[in-house]
């Protein structure tokens, strides 16, 4: 393929989105890494070794309009147009029970995970509808904490649910510009949110377990192989799990 393709990348300081930024960068995209951290994007660029001259960082918060439309420009004036769309910025915030919970952890979780990847996705469709090709990818970053979501996580449970929603949406309002939208649920891979899940996490039945990960470039792969389809086929949704994490079944 060309190396002309053009991909952003949020959350992309650690885990899942370092993991996918670097498959996409050893597959020969041109990639826009964002995230709050500059010091984190560049660590993600230097481990790019030599496509690392294909990495644009650009340290902004995702959940502001204004900072987003910002990421979007400079890439466009790097690049010149824009293929895929990783959503993957994401936060938690958690508590004992849902009541617990503060008006102020609930919207910073919002802002992030929901309003965040509906920004970014306006950005990208406006782009993508208008340049020649016309078309593009967005993959979003969803959760099987939206099916089964672990005690105290409302916020987090929450948004994945809109998140979900707004693939759909995304899917079908894409359509006429030859803009496909997956998602891809992630369970338990190896990164620094997960790192508890060895010490023990919190069950349903009220009690701590050890909980078995998987290696997160798994994820990379899987996002770059969901990149690279031709547009007129989709992998709407893709859960990728430890396979003996408690989440089939009851246990």
């Amino acid at each position: 393929m060309a190396d002309d393709r053009v991909a952003i990348v949020t959350g992309a300081g650690s885990g899942i989105g370092r993991s996918a930024a670097l498959a996409l960068l050893g597959d020969g995209y041109k990639v826009t890494l964002v995230g709050r951290r500059l010091d984190a994007l560049e660590e993600t660029a230097a481990l790019a070794g030599d496509n690392s001259a294909n990495v644009l960082s650009v340290s902004a918060d995702a959940g502001k309009a204004d900072a987003v439309a910002g990421v979007f420009k400079q890439t466009m004036d790097a690049f010149g147009r824009l293929d895929v769309l990783f959503n993957n910025a994401g936060i938690g915030r958690s508590a004992p029970s849902l009541e617990l919970l503060t008006p102020d952890d609930w919207q910073a979780v919002v802002d992030i995970n929901l309003t965040g990847t509906f920004l970014c996705t306006r950005e990208a469709m406006l782009i993508m509808k208008d340049q020649n090709p016309m078309g593009g990818r967005i993959i979003n970053n969803g959760s099987i904490s939206a099916f089964v979501p672990r005690p105290g996580s409302a916020p987090y449970t929450a948004t994945k649910h809109g998140v979900t929603g707004l693939t759909r949406s995304t899917s079908l309002d894409g359509r006429k510009y030859d803009i496909a939208c997956s998602q891809i649920d992630i369970g338990n891979a190896a990164t620094p949110m997960t790192a508890t899940s060895t010490d023990g996490q919190m069950q349903p039945y009220g009690e701590m377990a050890k909980e078995p990960r998987f290696d997160v470039k798994y994820v990379g792969e899987q996002v770059l192989f969901i990149a690279n389809l031709p547009l007129d086929t989709n992998i709407q949704f893709m859960t990728i799990m430890a396979t003996k994490m408690p989440y089939i079944g009851r246990g």
